[in-house]
Protein backbone atom coordinates (compact mmCIF):
# COMPACT_ATOMS: atom_id res chain seq x y z
CA UNK A 1 0.00 0.00 0.00
CA UNK A 2 3.06 2.23 0.12
CA UNK A 3 2.42 3.14 -3.67
CA UNK A 4 -1.14 4.66 -2.83
CA UNK A 5 0.20 6.81 -0.25
CA UNK A 6 2.43 9.44 -1.13
CA UNK A 7 5.25 10.62 1.50
CA UNK A 8 4.69 14.18 2.88
CA UNK A 9 7.91 15.83 1.03
CA UNK A 10 6.20 14.93 -1.98
CA UNK A 11 3.04 16.50 -1.52
CA UNK A 12 4.42 19.41 -0.46
CA UNK A 13 6.45 19.76 -3.72
CA UNK A 14 3.06 19.05 -5.34
CA UNK A 15 1.02 21.74 -3.24
CA UNK A 16 3.85 24.18 -4.31
CA UNK A 17 3.94 23.22 -8.08
CA UNK A 18 -0.06 23.57 -8.04
CA UNK A 19 0.02 26.68 -6.26
CA UNK A 20 2.87 28.02 -8.98
CA UNK A 21 0.42 26.76 -11.68
CA UNK A 22 -2.48 28.41 -9.99
CA UNK A 23 -0.57 31.95 -9.60
CA UNK A 24 0.53 31.88 -12.99
CA UNK A 25 -3.37 30.70 -14.62
CA UNK A 26 -4.64 33.29 -12.27
CA UNK A 27 -2.99 36.40 -13.44
CA UNK A 28 -2.13 35.32 -17.41
CA UNK A 29 -4.70 32.53 -18.17
CA UNK A 30 -7.60 32.55 -16.87
CA UNK A 31 -8.05 36.58 -17.60
CA UNK A 32 -7.20 35.44 -21.04
CA UNK A 33 -9.64 32.74 -21.13
CA UNK A 34 -12.62 34.77 -19.63
CA UNK A 35 -11.72 38.02 -22.02
CA UNK A 36 -12.33 35.26 -24.80
CA UNK A 37 -15.40 33.76 -23.52
CA UNK A 38 -16.41 37.07 -22.57
CA UNK A 39 -15.75 38.31 -26.29
CA UNK A 40 -17.55 34.91 -27.65
CA UNK A 41 -20.60 35.59 -25.44
CA UNK A 42 -20.71 39.37 -26.67
CA UNK A 43 -20.36 38.17 -30.36
CA UNK A 44 -23.34 35.32 -29.84
CA UNK A 45 -25.43 38.37 -28.13
CA UNK A 46 -24.99 40.67 -30.93
CA UNK A 47 -25.37 37.81 -33.81
CA UNK A 48 -28.67 37.28 -31.85
CA UNK A 49 -29.47 40.65 -32.05
CA UNK A 50 -28.74 41.31 -35.42
CA UNK A 51 -30.98 37.72 -36.76
CA UNK A 52 -33.72 39.27 -34.43
CA UNK A 53 -33.77 42.53 -36.29
CA UNK A 54 -33.30 40.30 -39.58
CA UNK A 55 -36.44 38.53 -38.79
CA UNK A 56 -37.88 41.71 -38.08
CA UNK A 57 -36.90 43.58 -40.93
CA UNK A 58 -37.49 40.38 -43.17
CA UNK A 59 -41.62 40.22 -41.72
CA UNK A 60 -41.72 44.27 -43.01
CA UNK A 61 -40.07 43.25 -46.45
CA UNK A 62 -42.45 40.48 -46.77
CA UNK A 63 -45.61 42.24 -45.36
CA UNK A 64 -44.57 45.47 -47.94
CA UNK A 65 -43.80 43.22 -50.64
CA UNK A 66 -47.50 41.54 -49.98
CA UNK A 67 -48.86 45.43 -49.68
CA UNK A 68 -46.87 45.78 -53.15
CA UNK A 69 -48.26 42.94 -55.05
CA UNK A 70 -51.76 43.88 -53.74
CA UNK A 71 -50.94 46.86 -55.16
CA UNK A 72 -49.96 45.82 -58.08
CA UNK A 73 -52.78 43.54 -58.68
CA UNK A 74 -54.98 45.99 -57.67
CA UNK A 75 -53.86 47.99 -60.67
CA UNK A 76 -53.40 45.52 -62.99
CA UNK A 77 -57.27 44.88 -62.73
CA UNK A 78 -57.65 48.32 -63.35
CA UNK A 79 -55.68 48.79 -66.36
CA UNK A 80 -57.78 45.45 -67.71
CA UNK A 81 -60.87 47.01 -67.09
CA UNK A 82 -59.91 50.49 -68.38
CA UNK A 83 -58.59 48.95 -71.87
CA UNK A 84 -61.45 46.46 -72.08
CA UNK A 85 -63.70 50.16 -71.63
CA UNK A 86 -61.65 52.21 -74.08
CA UNK A 87 -61.66 48.62 -76.63
CA UNK A 88 -65.56 49.11 -76.64
CA UNK A 89 -65.43 52.49 -77.25
CA UNK A 90 -63.54 52.30 -79.99
CA UNK A 91 -65.46 49.03 -81.54
CA UNK A 92 -68.55 51.33 -80.80
CA UNK A 93 -67.12 53.96 -82.31
CA UNK A 94 -65.81 52.15 -84.86
CA UNK A 95 -69.41 51.13 -85.54
CA UNK A 96 -71.34 54.54 -85.51
CA UNK A 97 -68.70 55.80 -88.06
CA UNK A 98 -69.17 53.05 -90.34
CA UNK A 99 -72.78 53.24 -90.03
CA UNK A 100 -71.98 56.89 -90.67
CA UNK A 101 -69.73 56.25 -93.88
CA UNK A 102 -72.76 53.40 -95.02
CA UNK A 103 -75.39 55.93 -94.82
CA UNK A 104 -73.62 58.26 -96.11
CA UNK A 105 -72.87 55.91 -99.31
CA UNK A 106 -76.06 54.71 -99.47
CA UNK A 107 -77.58 58.53 -99.77
CA UNK A 108 -74.62 59.20 -102.63
CA UNK A 109 -75.95 56.21 -104.28
CA UNK A 110 -79.85 57.47 -104.41
CA UNK A 111 -78.88 60.99 -105.25
CA UNK A 112 -76.98 59.51 -108.22
CA UNK A 113 -79.67 56.89 -108.94
CA UNK A 114 -82.11 60.36 -108.77
CA UNK A 115 -79.49 61.84 -111.12
CA UNK A 116 -79.03 59.13 -113.26
CA UNK A 117 -83.44 58.72 -113.54
CA UNK A 118 -83.60 62.37 -114.00
CA UNK A 119 -80.48 62.08 -116.76
CA UNK A 120 -82.58 59.41 -118.25
CA UNK A 121 -86.05 60.74 -118.22
CA UNK A 122 -84.51 63.91 -119.95
CA UNK A 123 -82.94 61.73 -122.68
CA UNK A 124 -86.35 59.69 -122.92
CA UNK A 125 -88.25 62.81 -123.51
CA UNK A 126 -85.56 64.41 -125.82
CA UNK A 127 -86.43 61.18 -127.66
CA UNK A 128 -89.94 61.32 -127.45
CA UNK A 129 -89.90 64.76 -128.93
CA UNK A 130 -87.38 64.32 -131.40
CA UNK A 131 -89.65 60.96 -132.55
CA UNK A 132 -92.63 63.31 -132.56
CA UNK A 133 -91.24 65.98 -134.54
CA UNK A 134 -89.46 63.56 -136.89
CA UNK A 135 -93.47 61.55 -137.11
CA UNK A 136 -94.69 65.02 -137.33
CA UNK A 137 -92.45 66.48 -140.11
CA UNK A 138 -92.74 63.35 -142.08
CA UNK A 139 -96.64 63.93 -141.98
CA UNK A 140 -96.78 66.87 -142.89
CA UNK A 141 -94.09 66.30 -146.19
CA UNK A 142 -96.94 63.85 -146.70
CA UNK A 143 -100.07 65.96 -146.23
CA UNK A 144 -98.56 68.88 -147.91
CA UNK A 145 -96.86 67.79 -150.81
CA UNK A 146 -98.14 70.65 -152.98
CA UNK A 147 -97.84 74.31 -152.17
CA UNK A 148 -101.69 75.15 -151.96
CA UNK A 149 -101.62 73.09 -149.39
CA UNK A 150 -98.97 74.13 -147.42
CA UNK A 151 -100.46 77.66 -147.58
CA UNK A 152 -103.61 76.93 -146.81
CA UNK A 153 -102.20 75.00 -143.32
CA UNK A 154 -100.11 78.18 -142.60
CA UNK A 155 -103.18 80.07 -142.75
CA UNK A 156 -104.81 78.01 -140.27
CA UNK A 157 -102.24 77.23 -137.88
CA UNK A 158 -102.86 81.56 -137.37
CA UNK A 159 -106.14 81.32 -137.14
CA UNK A 160 -105.81 78.70 -134.50
CA UNK A 161 -103.19 80.44 -133.01
CA UNK A 162 -104.45 83.91 -132.75
CA UNK A 163 -108.25 82.06 -131.30
CA UNK A 164 -105.86 81.03 -128.49
CA UNK A 165 -104.24 84.28 -127.60
CA UNK A 166 -107.32 85.68 -127.48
Amino acid sequence: MDLFLPESGLVIWMLIAFGIVFLILAKAGWPMIMGAVDKRNKHIADSLHAAEEANASLADIEKRSKEILAETQAEQIKILKESQDMKTQIVEEAKAQARLEAEKIVADARLRIEKEQAEAMDKVKDEVVALSVSIAEKLLQRELDDKQAQSDYIEQLIKNNNRIEA
